[in-house]
C-alpha cells in the first residue's frame, strides 16, 4: 500500500507551531485538564487514582456508554473507540475495501477520506461540491457515478473545509442510495453538535441505517484534540468486527487517561458545547464584517455549521497569498490546494478565542499591501 504525502498535515507540520496565529484551525477552543476535572466534584481525585494499565481494545465500557448517549439507536457495544478519527478512517477503509473497488467521496475533502482508498487500489470518484452552488451536493451526480462495484460512499457533514450542512432530505436520500446499491455509507460527523441552530442538526447516519457507519471525535466541536479519542458508531456488525480485528495491528487499545477525560467531557458536553458555540457565533459575526470590508479581495460564502469556512482569494494565486501572509504577518491560513481545490479558496477557522487578534493582524497586512 502506497500513500501520497498528506498535504494538509505536512503544511501544518511546517508552520502550525511556529506562527503567532493559526487562523485556519479546524478545532474549537480547547480546555486544560484542570478545567475538565473541575466539571465534576470528585473528578480530580478519581483521575489521580485512575489505573494506567492496558485498556479494553474496543474502548472502556463506560466510555462507550457515554458515546452511545450521543445517538438514538446505537448501543454501547455498537461503538468502537479509536485513537482519533484518523485511525478510524484508516481502519474503515482497510476493513471494507479491496483493490478494484469503486468509492465515491464527498469533495473537496480531508485527504485521508479519499487517499487511503486510492492507496488500497480503489477507483475514487469525487462527489463534487461547488462554490457556485453554495457548496451544495447534487444527488443526480451521486446517482450518475454509482457503479455495480461501488463499495462505499463517503460523506462529511457538517463539511470540512466549507462549513456546508446537507439538507435532511438529501442526507436521507444519500443513505437510501447506498442501501439500494449495497454500499456502505461512511458518514464523517466530526463537526456534529456545532450547528448554529440546534434544529438544523442532522440525525446520525448510524442511527438511520443498518449499513451506515458514523464517525465521531472529541477534537472538533468539543475542543479536545489532545485526547486523541475518536470512534465509529454503527449497527453494521461485520464492518465493526473487521475494524476491531485490524486495530490489533495499530494502536491495540487507547490511552487510559484520555479515555477517562473523554468520558468526563462527554458527560458534561453541553458545558463544552455552549462555550464553543458562543465563540463560534461571536467570531462569525466578526468575519462577516471583515469580509464585508474587503469585497474586492475575497469572495465570502457564510458557512452553515461548524468553525470553518472556505473563502476565495480574488487577487492572485492563493498559495502565494498564504505563504506571504504567514511569512510577513505570522498568520496561518491553509490554501485550498491542501484539499485538491483548484478554485483559489483557502480555509479559515473561527472556533478559537484569539480570532479578533488574528483578524486584526490580517487586516494590518492587507493595509500594507495596498
Amino acid at each position: 500500500m502506497k500513500l501520497s504525502p498528506f498535504k494538509l498535515e505536512r503544511y501544518f507540520a511546517r508552520y502550525e507551531f511556529n506562527v503567532d496565529y493559526v487562523l485556519c484551525a479546524s478545532d474549537c477552543e480547547s480546555f486544560t485538564v484542570a478545567e475538565l476535572l473541575a466539571l465534576e466534584p470528585d473528578a480530580a481525585q478519581r483521575f489521580h487514582g485512575h489505573w494506567l494499565g492496558y485498556t479494553e481494545s474496543n474502548g472502556s465500557p463506560t466510555l462507550r456508554q457515554a458515546i452511545a448517549g450521543l445517538y438514538t439507536t446505537v448501543a454501547p457495544d455498537e461503538v468502537l473507540v479509536h485513537s482519533g478519527a484518523e485511525e478510524a478512517i484508516f481502519l474503515f477503509m482497510q476493513a471494507v475495501l479491496e483493490a478494484g473497488d469503486h468509492v465515491i467521496v464527498h469533495s473537496p475533502c480531508y485527504q485521508s477520506l479519499a487517499e487511503v482508498a486510492r492507496g488500497i487500489g480503489c477507483d475514487v470518484s469525487p462527489w463534487m461540491a461547488r462554490a457556485e452552488n453554495g457548496w451544495a451536493l447534487h444527488l443526480a451526480d451521486l446517482q450518475r457515478d454509482l457503479r455495480p462495484n461501488t463499495r462505499a460512499i463517503v460523506i462529511n457533514t457538517p463539511h470540512n473545509p466549507t462549513g456546508y450542512l446537507m439538507p435532511p432530505a438529501d442526507f436521507r436520500a444519500a443513505i437510501s442510495l447506498a442501501e439500494e446499491h449495497g454500499a456502505v455509507l461512511f458518514s464523517d460527523e466530526v463537526y456534529r453538535e456545532s450547528e448554529y441552530r440546534e434544529e438544523d442538526r442532522l440525525p446520525a447516519a448510524g442511527d438511520l441505517s443498518a449499513r451506515a457507519v458514523s464517525l465521531g471525535v472529541t477534537s472538533k466541536s468539543y475542543g479536545l484534540p489532545g485526547l486523541r479519542i475518536g470512534w465509529v458508531a454503527t449497527h453494521n456488525a461485520p464492518v465493526r468486527e473487521r475494524m476491531a480485528a485490524l486495530k490489533d495491528y495499530t494502536t491495540i487499545c487507547n490511552s487510559a487517561p484520555s479515555e477517562f477525560l473523554a468520558e468526563l467531557a462527554l458527560r458534561q458536553r453541553q458545558v463544552l458545547l455552549q462555550r464553543n458555540r458562543e465563540i463560534i457565533a461571536s467570531n462569525l459575526e466578526m468575519l462577516d464584517a471583515f469580509f464585508g470590508r474587503h469585497p474586492e479581495r475575497f469572495a465570502w460564502q457564510r458557512p452553515k455549521a461548524g468553525p470553518i469556512a472556505f473563502p476565495r482569494w480574488l487577487q492572485g494565486d492563493v498559495e502565494d497569498f498564504c505563504h506571504d501572509l504567514v511569512t510577513r504577518a505570522g498568520v496561518l491560513l491553509v490554501p485550498g490546494s491542501a484539499f485538491d481545490d483548484t478554485g483559489n479558496h483557502f480555509r479559515i477557522g473561527f472556533g478559537r478565542r484569539n480570532l479578533p487578534e488574528a483578524v486584526a493582524r490580517l487586516e494590518a497586512y492587507l493595509s500594507e499591501q495596498r
